[in-house]
């Protein structure tokens, strides 16, 4: 007669259970379907009773990371390095380890190569950092500014044209609101003053200054366009031949010259613009030392 010993009733009791849990799996349970059939709630011993044996289908998940599984993959066979499939896939360079580990490495590059990608790469990053900064600086700055009243208008229209305009000198009289300039926005503020003065379109004459070898006729029409006049309004433009010892940079389909705007009749408005300017300069100055060519006449 075998005698029971608490040893191999243990083992019984397992392999008992080991044949249920088999079956059950083979049935196509889950894990958790045979765990609360056969009330084992260790999952070690889950886990051996049904060792050897494959999951039913059903239970399969499909990996959500296949997809970049297989494209990292694919561009691992292209010769990327890791950090080059990582930035593109956005994924996690141990996983990209453990995908593409058996296939063959890309060629290394030259250190230098490396060196300069590297520094390349970065100083594009710092180049997109200022520039975003720069914008919203220049943004912020501009929600500063506001409707314009006229009497601001009057004020940087005055500053503009002192910083821009023709001017009276002593030795020569030439009394004349004459204004010069390349800036499309400058043009378009300085308009804006004119009409705030009541100066009739009438009286303005238009001509483009530019380099002979530029495209003459196609700035006249870009600045007729600019201040609503037609082409043939225009006077004679005034060209500036090209010294070949020296590089034009102000080349290509944007450079358009300059464009003159003279106002007829004009002695009177000049005095006037003088006077201001002469005002504004005596407003800040505290120290009363500035000097105005008006106040020493």
């Amino acid at each position: 007669m075998t005698r029971t010993t608490p040893e191999t009733s243990r083992y019984a009791d397992y392999e008992r259970l080991r044949e249920q849990a088999v079956a059950l799996r083979r049935e196509g349970l889950s894990l958790r379907q045979i765990r609360d059939r056969l009330q084992v709630y260790n999952n070690d011993m889950l886990h051996r009773l049904v060792q050897g044996e494959p999951p039913p289908e059903w239970t399969k998940r499909p990996n959500a990371k296949d997809d970049l599984r297989a494209r990292a993959r694919e561009l691992r066979l292209e010769g990327r390095t890791y950090d080059q499939i990582q930035l593109e896939l956005g994924c996690s360079k141990s996983s990209i380890s453990l995908w593409v580990r058996d296939l063959p490495k890309p060629a290394r590059r030259e250190p230098s190569e490396q060196a300069r990608l590297a520094g390349r790469k970065r100083w594009e990053h710092e180049l997109a950092v200022r520039d975003a900064e720069r914008r919203s600086t220049k943004r912020a700055a501009s929600l500063e500014i506001g409707p314009l009243t006229e009497r601001e208008l009057l004020l940087a229209g005055t500053a503009l044209y002192w910083a821009e305009g023709a001017k009276d000198k002593t030795y020569a009289r030439r009394e004349n609101v004459q204004f010069v300039n390349s800036d499309p926005d400058v043009i378009r503020v300085y308009l804006a003053w004119l009409r705030l003065l009541r100066v009739e379109p009438e009286r303005l004459a238009f001509r483009v200054m530019i380099h002979a070898t530029a495209d003459t006729e196609g700035a006249e029409r870009y600045w007729a366009d600019l201040v609503g006049v037609d082409p043939d309004s225009f006077q004679r433009t005034t060209t500036k031949k090209h010294n070949p010892k020296t590089i034009r940079k102000n080349t290509g389909s944007d450079y358009r010259g300059c464009l003159v705007i003279r106002v007829a009749q004009g002695a009177e408005l000049y005095r006037r613009i003088e006077g201001w300017w002469c005002g504004i300069v005596g407003a800040v100055d505290s120290t009363g030392t500035a000097h105005c060519p008006i106040w020493s006449t």
